[in-house]
């Protein structure tokens, strides 16, 4: 063996041990213990190459100790955010006790029935497709062809009105609730300007990371590329857990994982580019930074090494969980996103595992949360098969699912209880379930697909009686698994399907209870989401409180979708009804009035909750931005369609 042979190998071991033991050698002596299998071979000790590995391998693992520090930051803040969201519940607790215990409520609401049956009774038999209820005139809905989308955010018909909270904070309140205007060319949907902030606070913090005490020096480029390396594993337990279905991030911040869906993805981005930093710097110091005496034979040998081979799969396998993710892909080919999702993730870490130890712990943390979720809470806990009722409605393109079961209500209150209840147990308005038909064949059995629960939640609370649950979900048909279950519908109006959930958050109804005013606002099928929250406000929740929905229907065939009846019953519980006429036939409705009329006229808090397609949640937040701008108690929910 050569000098030059001997160094190189030297160099090598002595850099690949430095990283495998996170442990620095220091004196020749360690250094000769590496080479136990022929002693007699000389040990080079060159004193400027030693000082050059010394200190890059220093600031290697200089960065696992700091990166180490990056999961507490994210721990601190997410306590911070826990602290607001538990002064936030005991502020709307608070409002909830003025609001709905007063004695004289209950039975106020209990003759308003009887006082408007003819009314309602005559609303339901009329052929107008409109119900204005009891709305005041200033808030009476406009119909024309005007896109309510382009209309200016401020116009000079809205009264003055009583300012709550000074200039400065109500201009920040609504600068961080505005949403802007989708991005031009790529037609990108933007989120609310807090959301982005918080976003870029998150990359603002994951860029501290990869570069606090990072020498920068070209000689030293193979710690950048280690760093971005190590970027990407710190972050792998908080992709997995922002994704799982059964969030314990939901009793802390309030918001279930539909909610935190954008982070995720957001994650998942930054982790994506930092596992193409990795692959590109590895590469690029390979090829041209790295002194020649600590390469060790030429490319080919270095790119099929196995180290090398495991590291690429795992990058090419998060990159395509990147691509199929995508919202275009995911539009087209659902199904195989969701097959795709689950055999990449897995394939995906068991390349990181084998590539190098640093990784071993993240990979099980992320293992434990994807199997924890996956098998013991969702196919375990909360999985049931029932037999439903499948009809196609009025409109031929939605599908009405139905089925029903008696609940069992145990008595008094355990901490298991939330951790065993399926759906079986009842449910909570505005919640959904994953759907699973098997008998529609191989490839159906194992996907799962999300549904709102368009009827009104069953009562749940210990100590009542037995009750009986009708869930009823409302499914648009589009390609694969719904256009299979709507040919499935017309042969057999029974069907096993495999239910998964309930999933969703409290908070919206929890927000609208302690609202003076509560205003829902529906787009479309976004009725599956608004009508069980204004039952629920009218029936298990009485209070001194005002209640308005506005349904926005693209055309006469959707009003199929809530059966006329329930719409009257809402009426005489109280609700100030709207359904708009038919977009297609008259265009939109000024959505962007409606709201800014009715947060001026109305005294005291004013809750929002819309659900619809992203151009109606755009005007309808930024209407409220505005409101909230000119000095109206205005607090708001967006559901907003898709994962």
């Amino acid at each position: 063996m050569s000098v030059d042979q001997v160094r190189t190998e030297w160099a090598l071991e002595f850099f690949r041990e430095g990283l495998r033991t996170s442990h620095l050698p220091l004196v020749p002596g360690e250094v000769s213990a590496l080479f136990d299998d022929n002693p007699v071979r000389e040990i080079p000790t060159d004193p400027e190459r030693l000082e050059y590995l010394r200190k890059l391998i220093t600031s290697i693992l200089d960065g696992r100790t700091i990166i180490f520090t990056y999961n507490i930051a994210l721990l601190l803040f997410l306590a911070l955010f826990a602290l607001f969201h538990l002064g936030e519940t005991v502020s709307e607790r608070s409002k909830c006790r003025i609001l709905e215990h007063d004695p004289g409520v209950a039975s106020e609401r209990c003759r308003k029935p009887a006082d408007d049956s003819e009314a309602a009774n005559e609303a339901v038999s009329s052929s107008s497709s409109t119900l204005e209820g009891s709305l005041p005139s200033q808030t009476t809905l406009k119909f024309d062809d005007t896109d309510v989308e382009r209309l200016p955010l401020l116009e000079n018909r809205r009264q003055e009105q009583r300012a709550s909270g000074n200039r400065l904070t109500r201009n920040l309140a609504s600068f961080l609730m505005y949403q802007p205007q989708p991005i031009p060319l790529i037609n990108r949907t933007l989120p609310s300007n807090w959301t982005s902030i918080f976003i870029f606070a998150f990359l603002g913090l994951n860029a501290f990371y990869h570069f606090y005490q990072l020498p920068l020096e070209s000689k030293y480029f193979f710690a950048f590329a280690d760093r971005a390396g190590l970027m990407f594993i710190v972050n792998l337990p908080l992709l997995y857990l922002l994704a799982a279905k059964n969030q314990p991030l939901k009793l802390l911040t309030g918001c279930s994982y539909e909610a935190l869906n954008i982070y995720h993805r957001r994650v998942g981005e930054l982790m994506c580019f930092e596992a193409l930093v990795h692959l590109i710097s590895m590469l690029h110091w390979r090829l041209f930074l790295s002194p020649d005496w600590l390469k060790g034979g030429n490319f080919r040998d270095y790119i099929t090494h196995p180290l090398i081979l495991l590291g690429i799969g795992a990058f090419v396998s998060y990159e395509l969980l990147y691509f199929t993710s995508l919202g275009s892909f995911r539009a087209r080919w659902y199904e195989f996103f969701l097959a795709s999702h689950v055999v990449l993730q897995i394939a995906a870490l068991v390349f990181l595992w084998l590539h190098f130890s640093t990784s071993h712990p993240y990979v099980a943390a992320s293992l434990v949360i994807f199997f924890v979720d996956r098998l013991v809470c969702r196919l375990w806990m909360k999985s049931v098969n029932v037999t439903a009722d499948i009809t196609a409605l009025e409109d031929g393109r939605t599908l009405l699912l139905s089925t029903d079961w008696d609940i069992f209500t145990p008595k008094g209150r355990s901490w298991l209880r939330p951790l065993r209840q399926s759906i079986r147990h009842g449910w909570h308005p505005a919640d959904h379930v994953f759907i699973s038909v098997p008998s529609l064949g191989r490839g159906h059995s194992l996907q799962a697909h999300p549904f709102t629960i368009a009827s009104a939640a069953p009562s749940v609370e210990p100590g009542d009686s037995p009750t009986h649950a009708w869930l009823s979900l409302l499914i648009r048909v589009q390609s694969g698994f719904t256009s299979s279950l709507q040919d499935c519908a017309r042969s057999n109006p029974k069907i096993a399907v495999r239910l998964d959930g309930p999933y969703g958050s409290r908070d919206p109804l929890n927000m609208l209870r302690s609202c003076d005013n509560a205003v829902l606002i529906a787009g479309g099928s976004g009725i599956a989401v608004v009508f069980p929250l204004a039952w629920d406000l009218v029936t298990s929740h009485l209070g001194k409180r005002k209640v308005h929905v506005l349904w926005v229907t693209h055309s006469r065939a959707q009003r199929s979708w809530i059966p006329e009846e329930r719409i009257a019953e809402l009426r005489k519980l109280g609700v100030r009804v709207s359904i708009s006429e038919p977009t297609i036939e008259a265009g939109r409705p000024d959505i962007h009035g409606y709201i800014l009329d009715l947060a001026a006229a109305r005294d005291g808090r004013v809750g929002f909750v819309i659900s619809g397609p992203d151009g109606l949640n755009r005007t309808a937040r930024n209407a409220c931005a505005e409101a909230v701008r000119s000095g109206a108690d205005v607090r708001l929910r967006v559901e907003k369609f898709g994962w």
